[in-house]
């Protein structure tokens, strides 16, 4: 039985990651790709939890070796989602989301064009850099170009088959388990889950 896989994109501050997390907290039948970055561990970040933390030089290696199922650079770090392991875990019936960009989005669907696209948007654009100023995180400088890389990136929203506003947090956590929810119960899924109502005698 092959377990669906799930694309979740956002804009930086929309609320992604939240809702994700929120999503695995009730969900025991659903898991997290854990992505690997270049990228510096953020404060209360650890390795092989949030993300693997590598090196660039091995990062291309990695790439060389063809491992990723895609891979893309965001604000100048490299990030980079397993082939194997999630190949490994759809094919043993496990749902698996992936935490990406509209760039890696897109080399997931060339490779699995049967991965369901959720596109996740805040309120308005005053919200997202509300959002991105009460983190605390990050300079003016930083903020800025993170909102111009939103427009960016919202721009490709056509390329995802759900969107979801989270205006709301709980109403937008509900459209999320409701799109997991009703892809689990499409023909294809059910016939391989309960295959006694679809074969023939």
């Amino acid at each position: 039985m092959s377990g669906n896989l799930y694309i979740v994109a956002a804009p930086s501050g929309a609320g992604k990651t939240s809702l994700v997390n929120a999503l695995l907290a009730n969900d025991p039948d659903i898991a997290l790709s854990i992505s690997y970055t270049t990228r510096q561990p953020r404060p209360g970040e650890q390795d092989h939890r949030e993300y693997h933390f590598v090196q660039q030089a091995e990062f291309r290696a990695m790439i060389a070796r063809g491992e990723f199922l895609e891979h893309a650079e965001v604000f100048g770090n490299l990030y980079g989602t397993s082939a194997t392991w999630i190949g490994e875990q759809t094919q043993h019936g496990r749902d698996i989301v992936l935490e990406i960009d509209w760039q890696g989005a897109q080399q997931v669907k060339r490779l699995k064009p049967d991965a369901i696209g959720i596109f996740v948007l805040p309120p308005s654009m005053q919200e997202l850099e509300n959002r991105l100023r009460k983190r605390g995180q990050d300079s003016d400088a930083v903020i800025q170009r993170r909102l111009a890389d939103a427009k960016s990136e919202i721009a490709h929203v056509g390329d995802f088959e759900y969107v979801i506003i989270n205006k709301d947090f709980d109403i937008a956590l509900a459209d999320l388990a409701a799109i997991v929810r009703a892809s689990r119960l499409r023909l294809a899924r059910q016939r391989q889950r309960h295959p006694e109502w679809f074969d023939s005698p």
